[in-house]
């Protein structure tokens, strides 16, 4: 039952994808018998794979008692899928993705041979054999158990799109995902995500590199990349629809439903970075966006912030847009990406991994409990993160405390109580914004804060808390607060 819970947490980390877990009984099983005759030869023994299934894993296992060795590998028809000897006793094979030491590609209707090798098999021996296969992932668990703030960067690219740094000779390369990886680890990030343009072949090596990091979550995620816009997907390997304008995705409508469908995190970014030759479709302007289907608007952007002096209030800023479309009645969150292309850029640069993040209230990290997070929206954005401070808001209400995220029901009186809860951030001032209003700044001397003020609010809308260093610059901006009618 211990290998199969590792395996099913396995599936699941390569393919990103949130599932009710399976009974223990495998979808498959193969069995058979070894026996001396075998020795140095290959046994070959097929299966197929049904027809809507996007993965399937393997877990073999066999009895070693007598000196018997059993080498391990994958065929799909003459087609190498894989071989991992005896080094790996489970192993996933999916479309996108797949276990080191085998091969991505199409599985659903195919036909496929587990192929062993017997490098040795004593005279007169016996050795009974199984691999349970299954088609279908489970959820995985966590890296860390347990609700609290998780901060990550979800914005970033490597080689397999435009990311690069310079090789030993100093030459720029297109740059190793795991060298973002590392530059994650080394920030103290809990999670990362990369997010590489109209591809998911990056994947693969993320699900790879996860086993030696036990403490850095890797969420599979694509940057869609279009002529009117960009906007990341979060949580699925599934590759997402980037070709708006053409028959197969016609129009803004056409590329919501088929966002929809692969069921991830939806995030607008950079949407008020103007488009043009420098960069192609960089500001938001794709017509039709249901905008139901997205969960997130990246306000704070590592490039645009390090062109204007790393500051965040600044044109380039996406806090507007994301405004207008609160004042519209939408539920969406802020968020942060360095959208780095160069992992070896370092603090204080805005574009350096870790140096501006998202934090996300979760239940665990997880890559489901980060989604589910964002959805939640009790979200913070933080473009100082070596200052490990946290901003949160909550309304009072007789229905009991409303999140960040949540919503809360207009007071009769159109004054709401709220509490605000900020940590280190000593000669800091925080300002309470009603429906795009800020209201009078409140300074704060001490490093953790608990503020009870009175939001002035008369109508339908919504309520947020930033929050300015002692230099003046714009630190915390949080999640808003919506407020509906009676």
């Amino acid at each position: 039952m211990i290998r199969r819970a590792r395996l099913r947490a396995l599936l699941a980390l390569l393919l990103g994808l949130i599932q009710p877990a399976l009974a223990a009984e495998p979808d498959l099983r193969l069995s058979g018998t070894i026996t001396g005759a075998d020795h140095q030869h290959f046994i070959a023994t097929p299966f197929a794979v049904p027809a809507g299934v996007t993965a399937f894993s393997v877990d073999f296992s066999y009895d070693r008692s007598g000196g018997t060795v059993i080498d391990l590998g994958l065929f799909e028809g003459q087609r190498f899928r894989g071989w991992s000897g005896g080094n790996k006793a489970q192993f996933v094979v999916g479309d996108m993705v797949a276990t080191p030491s085998y091969l991505a590609g199409p599985v659903a209707g195919r036909r496929f041979t587990l192929l062993m090798g017997v490098p040795n098999a004593k005279p007169g021996s016996r050795s009974d054999w199984r691999a349970d296969i299954d088609f279908a992932p489970a959820a995985t668990p966590p890296l860390r158990s347990g609700p609290g703030w998780y901060r990550g960067d979800l914005h970033s690219h490597s080689g397999h799109s435009d990311g690069t740094c310079a090789n030993d000779a100093g030459a720029r390369v297109p740059c190793p995902v795991h060298r973002s990886v590392e530059a994650a680890a080394r920030a103290g990030l809990d999670f990362l995500a990369v997010t590489d343009h109209n591809t998911v072949s990056h994947l693969s090596e993320l699900a790879g590199l996860q086993p030696a990091f036990s403490r850095l979550l890797l969420i599979p995620g694509q940057e869609v990349t279009s002529f009117q816009g960009h906007a990341n997907m979060l949580g699925v390997t599934a590759l997402a629809e980037f070709r708006i304008g053409t028959p197969q995705v016609p129009d803004g409508a056409a590329w919501s439903r088929a966002m929809a469908k692969l069921g991830g995190v939806v995030s607008i970014n950079h949407p008020a970075l103007p488009s043009g030759a420098a960069c192609m479709g960089c500001g938001w302007t794709l017509a039709g966006t249901d905008w139901r289907g997205v969960t997130a608007i990246e306000i704070a952007n590592g490039g645009a912030m390090a062109a204007l002096g790393g500051r965040l209030d600044t044109p380039l800023s996406g806090i507007k847009f994301w405004e207008s479309l609160l004042n519209a009645g939408h539920h969406l969150a802020p968020i942060a990406g360095s959208d780095n292309h160069d992992p070896t850029i370092a603090a204080p640069d805005a574009r350096a991994i870790g140096r501006i993040v998202t934090a996300v209230w979760a239940d665990a990290l997880s890559t489901p409990a980060i989604m589910a997070g964002l959805r939640a929206g009790r979200v913070f954005v933080d473009t100082d993160a070596a200052a490990g401070r946290t901003l949160d808001l909550f309304a009072i209400t007789p229905a009991g405390k409303i999140p960040m995220g949540g919503t809360a029901r207009l007071p009769p009186g159109g004054v709401l109580p709220v509490e605000i809860a900020l940590t280190r951030c000593a000669n800091c001032t925080l300002t309470l914004i009603v429906n795009g209003t800020a209201q009078p700044p409140r300074s704060v001397t001490g490093p953790d804060t608990l503020l009870a003020l009175n939001a002035p609010i008369t109508r339908p809308g919504w309520l947020r808390a930033e929050v300015r260093d002692a230099a003046g610059r714009l630190v915390l901006v949080g999640n808003a607060v919506h407020v509906a009618a009676q």
